[in-house]
């Protein structure tokens, strides 16, 4: 018997699994890749008896996946807060979905164990752009503003690490960064015994955002901002963070950031804060589209795609 982690890069799917592995321990094959890297559970070949454990990775991405595994006798437990398309129903898989907007799939986790390691579902809240949600757990947890800021940092950098084109545009690839993090029952113990790693993803998180700030801006309304950021590995590390940044700042603004890359575009789209919906219904209307209401992107959009871009995220929002 084999067991399998599959997990997104973020900060949400790095949480989560430090969660249920905390409560849980499991000598498991770790795959995982960069926040955009959705496919994750095509690179496993399960066999009968195996378990599989899928955190933050969208059903709908990899459905041919799962039911390959399914077949082939693994036992499967999906947590996930992206739109799944149909949900397959097979005795050994455990589906752990909620789409609301106020959800993530560290949350999720939270729920099942009961909030065991409650303090690390916060800070994947605080990572994955839900700052309202992170910050009212927080009080009702008795944190203090202090705690409350040290969290919603690390909970940033988390979810920064994960953003590139490529592992190599990261400054700790996913699984590495995970196992530093499992070490720990709380992030408050991570932040002082992983100084280093806590201190370099800091730094490098100053300077992107500070390189994102002169991004060009492709179009403006009072409801949406469209940004471009240049073919490079900061604007790859930073684009999603910076895009979640200029949100809580303008919320009730649509955003959208265009990073350069070969023949297109990376794009990474923010409905408003004040009313989180619609970005996963603009992005799955283009070939490598998808996400979940508040939040969502598109892996490659053509050059040639760019003005019908921008036209759907007009009328999206």
């Amino acid at each position: 018997m084999a067991d399998y982690d599959v997990f997104n890069g973020d900060a949400d799917g790095i949480c989560a699994l430090v969660q249920l592995r905390r409560a849980e321990p499991r000598d498991a094959t770790l795959v995982t890749g960069v926040k955009r890297d959705v496919a994750l559970l095509q690179r496993v070949k399960a066999s009968a008896g195996d378990r599989i454990t899928v955190l933050d990775v969208s059903m709908r991405n990899n459905v041919d996946a799962l039911q390959d595994n399914l077949r082939a006798g693994a036992e499967i437990i999906y947590a996930d807060h992206h739109n799944p398309g149909e949900v397959p129903a097979h005795e050994r898989l455990t589906a752990l979905i909620d789409t609301d907007a106020t959800m993530c799939t560290s949350l999720i986790v939270d729920r099942h164990l009961g909030g065991a390691y409650h303090l690390w579902a916060i800070t994947a809240a605080f990572g994955d752009s839900l700052p309202q949600v992170a910050a009212r757990l927080c009080e009702e947890a008795g944190l203090g503003p202090d705690e409350t800021a040290r969290l919603e940092r690390l909970g940033t950098l988390i979810n920064y690490n994960g953003y590139g084109a490529q592992v190599a545009d990261l400054h700790f690839a996913p699984d590495a960064l995970y196992l530093n993090c499992a070490r720990h029952d709380s992030p408050f113990d991570f932040m002082v015994e992983e100084r280093d790693v806590f201190n370099a993803l800091d730094r490098g998180y100053e300077d992107d955002m500070a390189r994102a700030a002169a991004g060009r801006i492709v179009d403006e309304t009072p409801r949406g901002l469209v940004l471009e950021l240049p073919d490079e590995a900061a604007s790859r590390r930073v684009s999603g963070v910076y895009g979640n940044a200029i949100a809580q700042d303008h919320p009730e603004r649509a955003h959208a950031i265009l990073t350069a890359k070969e023949g297109g575009y990376l794009v990474s789209v923010r409905a408003p804060v004040t009313r989180r919906e619609g970005a996963d219904r603009l992005c799955l209307g283009f070939e490598t589209g998808g996400g979940r209401a508040g939040a969502a992107g598109i892996n490659h959009l053509p050059h040639e795609e760019l003005t019908r871009f921008v036209d759907a995220f007009r009328a999206a929002f």
